[in-house]
């Protein structure tokens, strides 16, 4: 395989794979609320739906660089 072949996977990977591991940590927050009654699934529960929380309000506040400033 060549370094042309390469070059569409990884850019996909690149650009998709942390909104993916943010989706499947959602969804294991989201099963194990749903199906746990106290213990380790709660703690599970809040760590699968706090991390996804946590980044998405990092990046919400996160203030952009300005280009073109004077």
């Amino acid at each position: 395989m060549t370094a042309h072949h390469k070059a569409p996977h990884q850019s996909f990977w690149r650009m998709w794979g942390w909104p993916i591991v943010l989706g499947v940590l959602t969804t294991i927050g989201l099963i194990t609320a749903l199906f746990s009654d106290g213990g380790i699934g709660d703690m599970v529960a809040w760590v699968g739906l706090g991390i996804p929380v946590l980044v998405c309000a990092w990046y919400g506040w996160r203030r952009s660089p300005r280009t073109g400033s004077r």
